[in-house]
C-alpha cells in the first residue's frame, strides 16, 4: 500500500529496541495465558502483524521487562480495538457496558479483578495483570490520569462510535478529530512513556500551554498516519470513523486528493510540534531531566507508527479482503460476548 500512499513527513530517525525478541516470546505467552489469543486463525493474524516489533520501534529506548510491559498493553489495546472496530460489538453499545463497568473497577480500585481460574473475559484477566504489573511503577496522579485516559477510550469507542455506527450518525471532521485521540487510545500509550523512561512528569508540565500543544500535535500525527494507512482495510469493513473518508464525504474529493490533504495535515502538525517542542525547551531549562525524554518519547511514537504502518500487514491491500469476514480472527472470549448472547446483567437492558 506504500507505494499508492503520498509521503508522509517525518524528520525523525528511525530506532528499534534491542530487546523484541524476547518482547515477542514474552507476547506469545502472556496471550495464551490470559486467553487473549488462542484459535489458530487468530494467532496467525497476531503473529503476523508483529506487535513486539511495533512496541520496540515506539519505545525504542525502553529496557526489556518496561517493553514487555508496554507490549502487554498494546496488545490488549489492539485485541479491544479490533472489536469494537471490526466486529458486530462495535454496533451495539448496550452489550459491552457490563464489561466496561468491571474493566473501570479494576483501574479505579473499587474491586479486584477476576482471580485464577475464574471465568471473566480474557481483556479483564489480562487488565487485571498489566494493572497490577503498572500501579508499582507510577505516582498517583500518573495513575488517575492514565486510567481517565483508559476509560475515556474505553467510552467513547463504546459509546460514541458505536452509537455513530447504530443511527447512521457521520461525524464532522472537527469533532472527528477531538475524539479521535481518545478513539485511538494514545494518550494511553503517550501516558506510557513516563513509565518506560522512568520519569513523573508533575501536573504542572501536563497543564502547560505548550506542552499540551506538543503532546496533542504528536497524537493527531500519529492517529491521521493510522487513518491514511488503515484506509483501504476500514473501506472494506464500512467504517466511517477515519479522516480520509470523513475528508471525502464533508469535501467531496477524490481518494488520492482526499490522502494528499491528510498527510499534508500531518506535515503541519509536525512542525506544530517541533514549535512548541523548541519553546517549552527554551522556557524550562530546570525541567530538561523531565522534558527531553518526554519529548523524545512523543519522536519516537511518530516516527515508529510510521515505520510500523508501512510494513506490517494489517493495513496491506493484498490482504485486505480478510477483513470482510472479521469472524474468522476475531475471538469472542476477549469481551465475552458473542452474537447470540444475551445482554449481561441490568447494565444492558436500556
Amino acid at each position: 500500500m506504500e507505494s499508492e500512499l503520498p509521503d508522509i513527513y517525518c524528520p525523525f530517525p528511525q530506532r528499534s529496541n534491542p530487546h523484541v525478541d524476547h518482547t515477542r516470546e514474552h507476547l506469545d505467552t502472556w496471550t495464551r495465558r490470559t486467553g487473549l489469543v488462542h484459535r489458530e486463525s487468530a494467532r496467525a493474524r497476531f503473529e503476523q502483524a508483529d506487535f513486539g516489533a511495533f512496541v520496540g520501534m515506539v519505545y525504542p529506548t525502553a529496557d526489556s521487562e518496561d517493553l514487555d510491559l508496554v507490549a502487554g498493553w498494546f496488545v490488549w489495546l489492539f485485541l479491544v480495538d479490533d472489536q469494537l472496530d471490526d466486529g458486530h460489538l462495535g454496533r451495539s453499545p448496550d452489550r459491552v457496558r457490563d464489561v466496561v463497568e468491571r474493566m473501570r473497577a479494576v483501574v479505579e480500585g473499587a474491586a479486584p479483578g477476576p482471580r485464577p481460574g475464574e471465568d471473566a473475559p480474557a481483556a479483564l484477566i489480562a487488565l487485571t495483570d498489566l494493572w497490577e504489573r503498572t500501579v508499582p511503577r507510577a505516582a498517583p496522579h500518573w495513575r488517575t490520569r492514565f486510567t481517565w485516559h483508559l476509560m475515556t477510550y474505553l467510552t467513547t469507542a463504546t459509546t460514541w462510535e458505536a452509537g455513530n455506527r447504530a443511527d447512521g450518525v457521520v461525524p464532522s471532521e472537527a469533532t472527528y478529530i477531538a475524539k479521535r485521540r481518545h478513539t485511538g487510545a494514545i494518550h494511553v500509550c503517550m501516558d506510557l512513556i513516563e513509565i518506560v523512561a522512568g520519569i513523573a512528569a508533575p501536573e504542572s508540565l501536563h497543564n502547560d500551554a505548550d506542552f499540551i500543544t506538543a503532546l496533542e500535535a504528536s497524537c493527531n500525527v500519529v492517529c491521521w498516519a493510522n487513518d491514511v494507512y488503515s484506509y483501504e482495510k476500514e473501506q472494506v469493513l464500512g467504517e466511517i470513523h477515519n479522516l480520509v473518508h470523513l475528508v471525502r464525504h464533508h469535501r467531496g474529493y477524490g481518494k488520492h486528493q482526499a490522502l494528499e490533504h491528510v498527510c499534508t495535515e500531518i506535515a503541519r502538525e509536525t512542525e506544530r510540534f517541533l514549535t512548541a517542542e523548541a519553546e517549552l525547551l527554551a522556557l524550562y531549562p530546570e525541567l530538561a531531566g523531565l522534558l527531553v525524554p518526554y519529548l523524545d518519547g512523543m519522536r519516537s511514537w511518530m516516527r515508529g507508527n510510521l515505520d510500523w504502518s508501512r510494513q506490517t500487514p494489517r493495513y496491506n491491500p493484498a490482504d485486505v479482503s480478510q477483513y470482510a469476514e472479521p469472524g474468522a480472527y476475531l475471538e469472542e472470549s476477549v469481551l465475552g460476548l458473542s452474537p447470540d448472547h444475551a445482554r449481561l446483567g441490568s447494565g444492558g437492558g436500556d
